[in-house]
């Protein structure tokens, strides 16, 4: 987003004595919060890098989580301001991420996984995994454009291969699925540019014509207006993209505020609009086939996915009170909360607390890893031991393992998100690998 509508550049601006100042035609897309050797987070007195200072002292983070994950915070935590689609991306598995740093530095600089979860701040919009196959057969069969770019005889294979198994639960016809779906995908992504763009005039026609009719009246999970909308509104930000016709593989989700989903390594997905909180394993690797101007790697992203297919109610988190906080009384009666969000990998989880009233206060127990927390409204205050700090929205902190930490309401909408760690009891991240 641009200037001051970026809430990443707002929350960067608000830190006292920062050099950081924001300028209203400049766009500003990413605040990053850890220890990513590309951008450490720097104590603000003595302006020493977090990595610096974790990797002095090994308790910060814990001498076990130091251990497994090389003296370096394990997740990389972000806010995201995003106004026109960012790339339709992977992020490679720990096998092929080492693979492809090994053989492609420049492009891709680290030889780690990028499990993520999103959680919304203010309403977002983005393509998502791939739809359930009926969904896509739906799709090949009420857009023309996209079918003749396919092809007709690959999509008459692809509809013939899964018709009547779209939703079967046997590893037979799922690995079936799953090869068609790569197929089909595939024949579209390797259509050269210049048949693209004559094939999208021809769907943005279409759009702007048929509006509720459009792709004969929409799929199961979107009306047909909705997505005619959806490639006007793309193709104005990237014209003639391969992404409009990628749009109609994957799942289009709206995310209302506080709403998450998490993705696995090697889940394909573009983020189209909204400010966001992020967290990931600590990697800034990114397979990009389409909506940008970047490097692109489409033989990769299109052998790398999984091809799992699924409706988007399955990659959206139901997140839970969190049990190791203890509010005061005037959070109960102000219905203040703490809300965990716990995907299944041992690098991160999250926590939002809201404290809806002055002298609101929330307890955290000591835990037995590192976190950071930043604030994204309200004001109050942190206090871990004898210290005691004040917060505004934009303020971070970094909280060492086995320290309680302690936030306190000085207005009535009080809001931090804590990403920490703590490798007891998580589910092992090989499973997101």
């Amino acid at each position: 987003k641009v200037g001051k509508d970026s809430a990443a550049a707002k929350y960067a601006a608000a830190t006292e004595s920062s050099k950081f100042s924001i300028e209203n035609e400049k766009p500003y897309a990413e605040l990053w919060m850890g220890t990513h050797p590309s951008l450490p987070s720097k104590d603000l007195e003595t302006q020493r890098s977090l990595l610096d200072l974790v990797q002095d002292n090994k308790a910060l983070m814990s001498s076990e989580i130091s251990q497994k994950y090389g003296d370096k915070l394990p997740f990389l935590f972000k806010v995201l301001s995003i106004r026109k689609a960012l790339s339709i991306q992977a992020h490679p598995n720990k096998k092929l991420a080492q693979e492809l740093h090994m053989k492609d530095p420049k492009n891709y600089p680290d030889d780690n996984h990028k499990p993520e979860m999103t959680i919304a701040v203010t309403p977002f919009d983005g393509l998502c995994g791939f739809r359930p196959l009926k969904e896509i057969s739906h799709f090949l069969a009420t857009v023309p454009s996209l079918r003749n770019l396919v092809g007709e005889d690959t999509a008459k294979e692809f509809e013939d291969a899964v018709k009547g198994r779209e939703t079967s639960s046997s590893d037979e016809d799922t690995q079936r699925n799953k090869k068609a779906l790569q197929t089909v995908f595939s024949a579209l992504m390797n259509k050269d540019k210049s048949t693209v763009a004559a094939a999208a005039n021809d769907l943005v026609a279409s759009a702007r014509k048929d509006g509720d009719k459009f792709t004969g009246g929409g799929g199961p999970s979107n009306e047909g207006k909705e997505l005619a909308d959806l490639v006007v509104r793309l193709n104005h930000q990237f014209e003639g993209d391969i992404g409009l016709f990628v749009l109609f593989y994957l799942n289009y989700v709206k995310l209302k505020v506080g709403e998450a989903m998490f993705l696995k390594a090697d889940d394909i997905h573009a983020y189209l609009s909204g400010d966001i909180i992020e967290c990931m394993a600590s990697s800034d690797n990114v397979v990009r086939a389409g909506f940008t101007p970047k490097f692109q790697d489409i033989p990769t992203l299109t052998s790398m996915l999984t091809y799992s297919y699924a409706p988007i109610s399955e990659q959206k988190m139901n997140p839970v009170d969190y049990p190791y906080v203890t509010l005061n009384r005037t959070a109960y009666s102000s219905s203040s909360s703490a809300i965990l969000y716990d995907p299944p990998i041992e690098e991160f989880s999250v926590v939002k607390t809201e404290l809806n009233d002055k002298g609101a206060k929330a307890t955290f127990e000591a835990i037995e890893g590192p976190s950071v927390i930043i604030c994204t409204a309200g004001s109050g205050s942190i206090s871990v031991g004898p210290k005691t700090r004040q917060v505004k929205a934009g303020y971070v902190f970094f909280v060492g393992a086995t320290a309680e930490c302690i936030l306190e309401s000085a207005s009535e909408n009080f809001t931090t998100f804590k990403a920490f760690c703590e490798l007891q009891g998580k589910e092992s991240a090989n499973g997101a690998s």
